[in-house]
């Protein structure tokens, strides 16, 4: 029967219950996990917490393979390391499990392993879950020293990617033990010097796999550099908001854009240079161009690079590129507002004569447009007094003559008169004498008069000059009224400015107690809280040394259990043992009679060598004592016949046998006196050889 369990049910493994958990988000369900290679089920001790959950990863058909038992034996002292904790497995076997798996045959070689908790890098990247740059660099220092441990062992997970990382640092289960702030899992295709090579290797995952590796099996020492320099630059790349909207989906890269010319590509390596610097940015471009695993940066440099950032650096190239954004977002309201107010402009610069106007920073151009959008969103919501606030708020900003300071003007002084009606708002405001419609018609015709040639000014000459300082003092009395006015208007405007400072200190001194009022709100909101988490650590605490209790007593029973167990295996050991010694006696005894025998076989043959090659040596002894006689023989008759050419050959032949075994000749009867005449003979061929 396949393994389909519920929530609730309970398995036993190695004399351990365990109750299957129930998924977070989908209550009635088994909290289950699928993969490429098989299914990961949750599996909580009965008598023990969430924090000792284990992982019950049961494989797909084509992947249940024996040599599992063996490849976890090596991979468990690997879970020392940081971020490999799921190294730590007990792979089921028919000898120590078969009752379980003949009841689920899809068991055989299942894994048991501890459970990580927390998200995957996919998870983050598919919720489009902007980190801080803290956060950023945490998560990638926290890979690339996993990654550097791994390679300092000959090691490599050979499928590393945004699914098979997780971070228990955004777990919302309080993490007990020192967890890495990032884990890998799905390792069973980790390469190794003492691992076998799996039947069965992957590709790559998409959006991590090398285009020029992707239709081959990853299965080497320096299979995972490139999918970890993306997963690095994604995780640092992550507290951009830049690059989180452009993110392709499921990963930052479309798996058709490895290793090309892209926007996504530009967009990260410039995002690594502005917040991270050129050295981070530099490694990512290696292997992005890289032409083979092995000339990607390894983990190493990441982890160096890494270490010689500064978060401050992010934070301030965040910041900036907040405040760009805001910018843009700005000018492009400036330029909805300044299309509106083409038509005025265009009046006024006609009534000026396109004076110039004074130029103001962008700064004050985004205050005064965001002010100016206020005002108007609270008149459209029936908020006059609000609004009035905000245009004389406004006016302080707007450049002088200006369309916007004659709209604002005109806002103003409507806003107010229709909060404050005044009884005499009717009546005519007086216009100065100089400027009066009667001064301007006697000006004209005194211009007139004075142009219409000499004749008449002789004629009018008396009339004129009378008249000229009736119009004079008339001018002064107007000049002394203009001057009454324009300072009783003068006296208004510090009046009307006054109560402006007052209504503005009013409103800071109101908008100064809610900002202590929402302070002290949320002091006590932050106290509150504090007591809560104080009483859930409590709490929390109380649960954890229950379950370290209910542990220690598992733990004792199956202490006792595992040490009568290991007594009686020790029995059955030592007989094996002994008979073992009893077959390697005999075995031994019989090999060491044959290598006796054996001995004496060749020590005979050697002695019967020996002795034929001493009567041989005899033999051609005498032969060359023969020849040797010979030869003296011939030399001697060569010299007495006079032939002293042929007595030299005989005499050297004599030699050079002689010499062959002198040792030996020396001492063969006349044979040492014969050599002693040949070489006398050959120094001094007059020498007469004696008849020997």
């Amino acid at each position: 029967m396949s393994f389909q369990p519920n929530p609730g049910d309970e398995v036993v493994i190695n004399d351990i219950a365990y109750t299957i958990g129930q998924h977070p988000a989908a209550p009635g369900l088994a909290y289950a996990q699928a993969g490429r290679q098989g299914i990961v089920y949750q599996l909580i001790p009965r008598n023990g917490s969430i924090h000792g959950a284990k992982a019950l990863k049961v494989f797909f058909p084509k992947f249940r393979i024996p040599a599992m038992v063996y490849q976890s034996e090596h991979m468990e002292s690997y879970s020392e390391l940081p971020g490999l904790q799921v190294c730590k497995r007990d792979v089921l076997t028919p000898e120590r499990n078969g009752a379980l798996i003949g009841k689920h045959s899809d068991l055989l070689y299942a894994v048991l392993m501890p459970w990580v908790q927390g998200q995957t890098w996919f998870d983050v990247i598919s919720d489009q879950r902007q980190l801080t740059a803290e956060e950023s660099l945490k998560l990638a220092r926290a890979l690339a020293g996993t990654g550097s441990a791994m390679e300092q062992r000959g090691l490599a997970h050979c499928d590393m990617s945004a699914p098979n990382v997780m971070i228990p640092f955004f777990s919302e289960v309080e993490n007990l033990g020192k967890t890495s702030a990032v884990e890998l899992v799905d390792v069973e295709q980790m390469y190794g010097s003492k691992m076998d090579r799996p039947d069965a290797l992957l590709a790559g995952s998409p959006g991590y796999a090398a285009h020029r590796t992707v239709h081959s099996g990853l299965w080497s020492p320096y299979a995972d550099r490139f999918a970890g320099a993306v997963i690095i630059a994604e995780m640092l790349s992550w507290s951009d908001p830049v690059i989180v909207e452009k993110a392709w989906g499921e990963s930052y890269f479309d798996q058709h854009e490895m290793q090309t010319v892209s926007e996504r590509y530009y967009a990260m390596r410039e995002s690594l240079e502005k917040r991270w610097g050129p050295k981070l940015s530099e490694l990512f471009i290696r292997a992005w161009e890289s032409h083979d695993l092995s000339s990607c940066p390894t983990f190493g440099e990441w982890y160096v690079a890494l270490a010689a950032v500064d978060v401050h650096q992010a934070n301030v190239a965040s910041a900036a590129a907040s405040e760009e954004e805001g910018a843009n977002q700005q000018e492009a309201v400036n330029a909805n507002l300044n299309k509106n107010s083409e038509p005025a402009s265009e009046t006024l610069n006609a009534q000026n004569g396109n004076n110039p106007q004074t130029q103001h920073s962008p700064d004050q151009e985004a205050v005064v447009n965001r002010l100016f959008l206020q005002a108007r969103a609270l008149e459209d919501e029936d908020k006059p007094a609000a609004a009035l606030e905000v245009y004389r708020s406004l006016y302080h900003f707007i450049p002088h003559n200006s369309a916007m300071q004659m709209e604002v003007e005109a806002a103003i002084k409507e806003l107010d008169a229709k909060l404050n009606p005044k009884e005499d708002t009717d009546k005519p405001v007086p216009v100065p004498f100089y400027r009066s419609k009667k001064f301007m018609i006697s000006s004209a015709v005194l211009i007139v008069l004075l142009a219409g040639g000499v004749p008449t000014v002789k004629i009018l000459a008396d009339q004129a000059e009378v008249k000229q300082q009736e119009q004079q003092e008339a001018i002064r009395l107007a000049e002394v009224k203009a001057a009454e006015e324009a300072e009783a208007a003068k006296a208004a405007a510090l009046k009307q400015q006054e109560e402006q400072e007052k209504q503005k200190a009013a409103e800071a001194a109101k908008l100064d107690a809610e900002e202590k009022k929402k302070l002290a709100e949320a002091k006590q909101k932050e106290a509150e809280a504090k007591k809560k988490e104080e009483e859930r650590k409590a709490l929390q605490a109380k649960y954890d040394k229950q379950a370290k209790y209910e542990a220690y007593l598992v733990k004792q029973e199956q202490q006792k259990k595992e040490a009568a167990k290991k007594a009686e295996q020790e029995k059955y050991d030592k007989q094996a043992k002994y008979e073992a010694y009893l077959v390697w006696k005999k075995e031994n005894d019989a090999k060491l009679a044959k290598q006796e025998a054996d001995r004496k076989a060749a020590a005979e043959v050697k002695r019967q060598q020996q002795i034929a090659q001493k009567a041989a040596l005899k033999k051609k002894r005498a032969q060359n004592v023969v020849t040797l006689i010979a030869h003296y023989n011939k030399t001697y008759n060569a010299q007495k016949g006079r032939k002293i050419e042929n007595a030299e050959s005989y005499a050297r032949d004599f030699k050079n046998l002689y010499n062959t075994d002198a040792a030996y000749f020396k001492g063969v009867g006349k044979v040492a006196a014969r050599m002693s005449a040949i070489n006398k003979f050959l120094s001094n061929t007059s020498y007469t050889l004696p008849n020997l």
